[in-house]
């Protein structure tokens, strides 16, 4: 099989512990707080995962996700030793702190729907009047949310969070200084290509007693992505912004009879959309990294990711 895909794993790694599977990856656990994170091919809208696979899209978001790592290892410690396979991250285990930072600089989403109701605040920050869909706050704006074990994360404040000690005072005024910085270097990282980052999240974790950055940085599963070039004359015009996220998918499951609501049935997907999806997380990974994308060898897949492992942890000495 020419173009196989990674919809589900069962590896057994050097040192392994236990085997933690989310929604879209993979996370390995081994001995000495090592983390084998694989980014399969599994993409969820509605918090439902769709019936097939998208060739390449672990990959996308893996290497994505490294190139801002990287990126930004001056303003904060993260969790990645590094990237052994297209679509593998390994790094330290962190406690994780049980609340998303979400940050956002425009009227979007989730605030842009808040906002339509009426309301002018959201975790206890106050939104300006007079704003329509897409608009620029003055200034970013965090609306943390707890993460949940299943089910929707849930909208929470500042003052909550502190409250009823979720997180110590100090930890979290780390993490929003760390989350304000990571969103400023990764705006200026879009503008360069082109782009406007809109809004996005950030996980962090606790190592030795310090604040690292975990998981996924930056990727168009993770962040709001609008096309700068013309997007004050489709303000002006009251016009949608030209996105560069997942949103599309979310919009044929929409023109298809399926938003994730109790009886609807999750639509067939012809390999001409399957085609399209991964096509359209190639054109994503190009825009934002300014790289081609080099499509991995996927003809053994399974096979690929053991040998890149096994070989990373033992010249990393990390069994």
């Amino acid at each position: 099989m020419s173009n196989q895909t990674i919809t589900s794993t069962n590896f057994k790694f050097p040192g392994q512990k236990d085997v933690y599977r989310g929604k879209v990856r993979e996370v390995y656990t081994l001995n000495n707080d090592i983390m084998v994170m694989v980014a399969s091919d599994r993409i969820s809208a509605f918090d439902h995962i769709l019936p097939k696979g998208i060739p390449y899209k672990g990959q996308v978001l893996n290497q994505v996700a490294t190139m801002f790592l990287e990126a930004t290892r001056d303003i904060v410690p993260n969790w990645l030793l590094g990237t052994p396979d297209p679509a593998v991250a390994v790094g330290y285990a962190c406690e994780p702190v049980r609340v998303e930072m979400v940050i956002r600089g425009y009227l979007a989403g989730h605030a842009a729907r808040e906002y339509a109701l009426g309301k002018r605040e959201l975790c206890g920050v106050t939104m300006p009047e007079g704003m329509k869909e897409n608009d620029r706050f003055p200034e970013p704006i965090i609306t943390p949310a707890t993460k949940a074990e299943a089910g929707h994360d849930e909208d929470i404040s500042r003052e909550e969070i502190l409250g009823q000690g979720i997180v110590p005072q100090d930890i979290y005024e780390q993490m929003e200084r760390y989350t304000r910085a990571l969103f400023q270097r990764g705006t200026e990282m879009a503008a360069e290509r082109g782009l406007i980052l809109v809004d996005t999240k950030y996980e962090f974790g606790v190592r030795n007693g310090e604040v690292i950055l975990i998981d996924e940085i930056h990727t168009p599963d993770s962040s709001r992505y609008f096309y700068k070039d013309g997007y004050e004359e489709r303000q002006a015009r009251g016009e949608q912004q030209k996105q560069l996220s997942k949103e599309f998918v979310r919009q044929w499951l929409i023109e298809n009879g399926f938003q994730g609501l109790e009886g609807q049935i999750m639509p067939d997907m012809p390999e001409s959309f399957v085609q399209t999806v991964t096509e359209r997380y190639i054109e994503l990974f190009e825009r934002i990294t300014g790289k081609p994308f080099e499509k991995a060898d996927t003809s053994n897949i399974n096979k690929r990711i053991e040998a890149n492992v096994a070989r990373f942890l033992m010249e990393k000495n990390l069994l």
